[in-house]
Formats: C-alpha cells, structure tokens, sequence
C-alpha cells in the first residue's frame, strides 16, 4: 500500500504556483481527495481574494519553486506538482528576464532539489503545445514524438523546450520517479481567464489578412481531470492534452459574435497594441504565431493511457462563449478604430501589390 492508503495516490504532494488560478484550483481538487493525505501550497505571493477560501485545506508556504529543497525532505514530499509558470513576460514585474528567470531557473532549480527528496515517487510538470512553435513548416498534426520544425520564436516556447529538457534529465537520474508531463493546448472555459479568452472577449477581434488557422482549445475543467488523474494514478510520460477537433479562427470569431479586422501579418502588433489600449491584455509571439499559422495535436496516447476524453474543441468554444454571452459591447469608437485598421490594411496591400508590379 502507498503512503496514501491507496495504489498509485501519494500521502504528501506539493503544488507549485498555488497563488494563482490553475495552481489553486489543483491544490483544492487534490485537498478535497480523501486519498491525499496533505497537500502543501507553494508561491511567494499570496493568493487573490478570490482565491484564498479555495484554499482553506491547503497548508500554504511562501518560497519560490527553486528554493524548496528543504521542504521537500523535511516533510517526507511524495509527489510534486509544478504549475509555477509564466505564459507572458509582465513588465511591472521584470518582464522578459523575470519570466526566464522563474520558469527555466526556477524549473532547474526545483528539479535539483526533487533529484535529492528520497520519498519523491512522483513528479507532474505542466508543459504547453508551444513547445512545438508555429510556422508554415508544421505538420497537420502534431504527436508527442514530433520535433518542432523551427525552434518557437516566443520566450514562452523556447523556455517550455529548456524546461522539458530538464526533465529528461531528471528521468535518467531518477528512474524510480513517475514524471509526467502535460503539453496543455490553450485553456478556455466558463471559467478560465487567459489571454486566449481575453482576445476573444474583444469586441473587435484582430486577425492576420488571408490567414484562417486551425486551432485546439482545452476546457479548464479538463485540464484539472487529467492534472489529477496524473497525481492519483501512475501516467510516466510526455502527452498532448487538448480537446479533439478544430476550430478555424474564423469560425471560432463568427462564434463568439465578435467583428474580425484582418491586418497584415506585420501590422498584427499595432492591432495588439490597439487592444492594449481598450485594456484586453497583452500579446506575444507565442500567440502571433499561433494565430498565423495554428496548431493542431494529437491526443490518443492520452486518451488511452487515461480512458479520458477531453470534451472537443467546440463544445469547450462554446461553454465560453455561454459564460460571457452578451459581455462586451462594440462602441462607436470601437467600430472607427477597426475601419480604420482595415483601411490601413488595405491600403498596405495595395502597396505591396503595386510594389511587385
């Protein structure tokens, strides 16, 4: 029997990246399971308002995920969860050198510490599809064994390949460790407050001209299922987790009721920075990319190695599009800034045109 008190579930885990959305919802999710005996919350931060009555079972500890090797001793740690990871640079904390520094050093340094925690059996890290970049180079279909054509050109990318490459290392050193690692399509949801959900709750939507990719979403929901399925249960391994199916960005706009202004590829920034303006959040390469060229992968070693089926694309599309039904309103102003988006647009084309003739 495991420390547990049942096969494959681990009696101390501990969460990294609790104060925030994904990480505290996993933390109470696996507090909430009687099999676990004690789950221990780690972030240097504290948690939001709205969080911290989720986490009232979960005992809480304020160190970064690279300074944890104590802890995991200390408290005879069975398994680790690593959530603790940033998806944009944020330039009121560092921007992109903190993001580096929490997510690969951050990664390395919680991985040497696991490395000499002598109970760890289990390891969970999420990962991202990023991994696989985007380019015009791409298979149809990605699977876990598939490299990537073009190294990512987004700093989320390129450190999403350094971190799984850290643990292959710790797999050759710790052999009788479970690592699991999850590469998560996009979140969306009734519930996920993402960059994705961000730019789709826009009013004005913007695309690049004559790109139409084919995207994978995950339901939030889901991604907790298989976060836990992977803590309770044994899965060694890299899997792809999204929701079967696509949607065309195209589709996915006409969905959401949204205005689409298709720019040229190389004035999709002025569009993001419009967006900043009217205070929808921010973009990066990682998300240009994805809306030039898509990204489609595939989830069947999931699907049987979990006997779970994420819900498809679409119907997760749509649990978010019921949730934020009627949300945002196109204002006049709102309107004249995309003609004049597609005005420039236009007038960008016809000058390339008349530039090659």
């Amino acid at each position: 029997m495991t420390p547990g008190g049942t096969p494959g579930a681990p009696g101390v885990v501990v969460v990294t990246g609790v104060s925030r959305y994904l990480g505290a919802h996993v933390a109470a999710r696996l507090a909430a399971d009687p099999r676990i005996e004690r789950v221990i919350g780690v972030d240097p931060p504290e948690p939001g308002a709205e969080l911290t009555d989720l986490l009232d079972r979960v005992e809480r500890v304020r160190v970064d995920a690279g300074s944890i090797g104590g802890l995991l001793t200390d408290l005879d740690v069975d398994a680790v969860v690593h959530l603790a990871l940033a998806t944009a640079p944020d330039p009121q904390h560092g921007g992109r050198a903190a993001m580096k520094e929490q997510n690969v050093i951050g990664t390395m340094q919680l991985l040497a510490a696991a490395q000499r925690a002598p109970r760890l059996r289990k390891l969970v890290v999420r990962s991202s599809t990023a991994a696989y970049g985007a380019s015009f180079r791409d298979p149809a279909v990605f699977t876990e064994e598939t490299e990537p054509r073009e190294v990512p050109r987004g700093g989320f990318g390129r450190d999403i390949l350094d971190i799984e490459g850290y643990v292959r290392g710790f797999r050759r050193r710790r052999p009788d460790v479970t690592a699991t690692v999850l590469r998560f399509a996009p979140f969306i949801g009734s519930t996920a407050d993402t960059t994705l959900t961000r730019y789709f709750s826009q009013p004005v939507v913007p695309t690049v001209f004559g790109r139409d990719p084919r995207l994978q979403f995950l339901h939030f929901d889901d991604a907790l299922e298989v976060l836990h399925r992977s803590i309770v249960e044994d899965h060694p391994g890299t899997y792809n987790v999204a929701g079967p199916g696509v949607l065309a960005l195209s589709q996915a706009i006409r969905r959401a009721g949204r205005v689409a202004v298709p720019v040229l590829e190389p004035g999709l920034s002025g569009a993001a920075a419009l967006a900043r303006s009217l205070g929808f959040g921010r973009y990066g390469l990682d998300q240009v990319d994805l809306f030039v060229h898509g990204r489609v992968v595939d989830t069947g070693r999931l699907e049987r190695e979990y006997r779970f089926t994420p819900r498809s694309t679409a119907a997760a599309f749509d649990d978010f599009i019921r949730a934020h039904h009627g949300g945002a309103v196109v204002t006049r102003g709102q309107l004249a800034a995309a003609e004049r988006l597609v005005l420039d647009g236009i007038r960008q084309v016809r000058a390339a045109v008349r530039e090659r003739s």
